[in-house]
């Protein structure tokens, strides 16, 4: 039988979904870019901004750690 999950493994795991969600939002802003004609430094500034917009959305929509407080009835 499988037991519930552990919060520390919950907490780590949702800590990953949330880089995840950050490095796509960042890279996209990022490839979005290399549709026009513009340069490195270009891209990698839209990408540093991608990657901070990512963070305030996460920030927004994942405000807690994904903790879940049971109790017993």
């Amino acid at each position: 039988m499988v037991g519930p999950i552990s919060s520390e493994e919950r907490s780590r795991l949702m800590l990953q979904l949330k880089a995840v969600f950050v490095v796509v939002i960042g890279a996209s802003a990022g490839l979005i870019t290399l549709l026009g004609e513009t340069t490195l430094l270009e891209t990698a500034l839209v990408t540093g901004v991608g990657l901070v917009f990512g963070v305030l959305i996460v920030w927004f929509v994942f405000p807690g750690t994904g903790e879940v407080k049971r109790t017993r009835r």
